[in-house]
């Protein structure tokens, strides 16, 4: 977590905002259907870092009748994937771990990222991170699928109108 709690030597300080890295890789980026989540402000706070990838490969699959992609927790497998990171308040962080249905279907993973491009220096920090350099965020994996999802086709990044032709069904689409 990063503290958003600078403050002048014989001030008290009466609240502090936590905010925490979250590595996003699927539905809920930019251009994707759940990206409106994380700028919903009944959901709570975001803002957009970085482009990163992951520093650890993994499995990026897309998998069940409704296309959902799921990043399976197997470091060591698959492709580093492309995603983004954001910092999120705990208001968002609780509605995204709702959203996400953790603990069942998704885990939050604390991970190393490798950013390519960074958006914005964060609260707090002294210098911008540079492209090619490491943070820790935490991401959804899972370790709750099917026998045969490590075995279905990897990718190294998301996207539901993809070549793949599994386009995600959104949940205003479910019956």
């Amino acid at each position: 977590m990063v503290s958003l709690c600078k403050v002048p030597s014989g001030v008290r300080l009466f609240s502090c905002v936590l905010m925490t890295r979250i590595f996003v890789y699927g539905t809920l980026k930019r251009g994707q259907p759940n990206y409106h989540h994380m700028f919903d402000a009944a959901n709570g706070k975001a803002e957009f870092l970085a482009s990163a990838l992951t520093a650890e490969r993994y499995p990026l699959v897309i998998a069940g009748n409704l296309n959902i992609p799921f990043l399976l927790n197997l470091p060591g497998r698959g492709h580093k994937i492309h995603g983004e990171i954001y910092e999120v308040d705990d208001k968002m962080l609780r509605f995204l771990d709702d959203f996400e249905s953790v603990p069942t279907l998704y885990q939050r993973t604390l991970v190393q990222v490798e950013v390519k491009a960074w958006a914005r220096r964060a609260e707090g920090e002294e210098v911008e991170v540079a492209p090619g350099s490491t943070t820790e965020a935490l991401m959804y994996s899972t370790t709750s699928y099917q026998p045969d999802w490590p075995s279905l086709p990897n990718y190294d990044s998301y996207d539901t109108l993809g070549d793949h032709g599994l386009e995600y069904v959104t949940r205003e689409d479910r019956d």
